[in-house]
């Protein structure tokens, strides 16, 4: 199948980045992921401004907004922050 023909996959992102200065986690969602740590690491975002230097140390992708927004919130709660301890736990035993 022709490329023009095959609709552009649009991908919805959660991240979350861990600051360096204290040591806690923020977690967000975007649709362009690079361009959204870039803004995070130089200083363009409220929320981790005063928390830099950042560095993400995890993310997903999601094909669909509602799912995506629906993960950001989980894991905003505290089930959702003790998942990434536990999803990371190789990189949290290093630390």
């Amino acid at each position: 199948m022709p490329s023009s023909i095959t609709p552009k996959l649009r991908f919805y992102y959660v991240y979350a980045l861990e600051s360096l200065k204290d040591k806690e986690n923020y977690v967000g969602f975007t649709t362009d992921l690079k361009k959204r740590i870039e803004a995070h690491k130089n200083g363009l975002i409220f929320s981790t401004k005063h928390r830099r230097p950042i560095r993400l140390i995890y993310f997903e992708a999601c094909l669909n907004k509602e799912d995506a927004l629906r993960r950001e919130r989980f894991l905003k709660s505290s089930e959702g922050r003790f998942y990434i301890k536990k999803r990371l736990r190789e990189y949290y035993k290093f630390l």
